[in-house]
């Protein structure tokens, strides 16, 4: 059986929410209960959910309090309280399912995407985390996201249902999708991108309160999880490389700000083992 439930984050998404909403009720296979979470939008998000919640019986929706757009912990709270939200709601309903999704409210997705991921996980049952290909419209052409080219985004996103469960659920963390993934690849699950599987940002990456924050933040994230020091010259000559390339020194600001301070890490030991030993043997057994 195809069957998912969606979770969507949103805050003051009403530019790119009336999109979104319409390449989901436009899936081949639709969710079968997707939940969008308001993050105390103060402009139109929630006029613009309750006409959807209006028309889809499959649409709910809970609204949260007023917070600052925060792209890490409060982030990973929001989709949180979404999932388990729509996990109790299920239980209680007795809705079964098989998936669960992830779609970021700035996010169009192709009509076949989630059937696609779907079909790509019933045929090989050792994938536990995939994710389409996320592109981004720069002058009326459509090009895809390089970054971590062979590893499921953060949007656009679907579990195995005993993957997602065995893996912690999604924690309250900064860069969750990346502990995911992790956790998926050391308890045994494959986990892949499909490039083919269309999924269409209308914003770029990390940019929601613009792209010099938005890469400094990452830059924190890298030192919070404890990256080998050869990972953060990577990762800083990646971004050198790319336009516009300034956010190589906002992602440096970051994560050298937190080195001067000593700042505290994330906790748990197989993150930080991973990214500190285990991820640099990755990386030079791909080069």
């Amino acid at each position: 059986m195809c069957d998912y439930i969606l979770v969507t984050p949103a805050k003051n998404e009403g530019d790119n929410l009336p999109f979104v909403l319409k390449s989901v009720t436009e899936q081949t296979i639709q969710p079968k209960i997707w939940l969008i979470v308001d993050d105390g939008s103060t402009d139109n998000t929630s006029q613009i959910i309750q006409d959807a919640e209006a028309k889809y019986d499959w649409v709910k929706s809970i609204k949260l309090p007023p917070h600052p757009r925060d792209i890490t912990f409060h982030y990973s709270f929001v989709c949180k309280t979404g999932f388990d939200w729509i996990i109790s709601y299920c239980a209680e309903n007795k809705i079964e399912y098989q998936y669960l999704g992830l779609l970021d409210a700035d996010t169009e997705i192709s009509p076949n995407f989630f059937e696609s991921l779907m079909n790509a996980m019933q045929s090989d049952i050792s994938l536990g985390v995939v994710s389409g290909g996320v592109h981004h419209i720069v002058n009326g052409n459509l090009e895809w996201n390089q970054s971590n080219e062979n590893l499921p985004a953060g949007t656009g996103r679907l579990w195995r249902k005993g993957c997602f469960f065995q893996t912690d659920g999604y924690l309250v963390e900064p860069a969750p999708d990346s502990i995911s993934n992790v956790k998926a690849v050391l308890r045994g699950w494959k986990i892949k991108k499909f490039k083919s599987v269309i999924a269409v940002e209308r914003r770029m990456t990390s940019s929601a309160e613009g792209l010099w924050k938005g890469h400094r933040v990452q830059g924190e994230i890298t030192y919070y999880f404890n990256k080998h020091p050869l990972l953060v010259l990577l990762n800083f000559a990646n971004l050198l490389i790319k336009k516009p390339h300034y956010t190589c020194f906002a992602y440096s600001l970051g994560y050298l700000s937190c080195l001067v301070k000593r700042l505290p890490k994330i906790s748990d030991p197989e993150i930080r083992d991973y990214y500190r030993n285990r991820r640099l043997k990755e990386y030079i057994k791909l080069s």
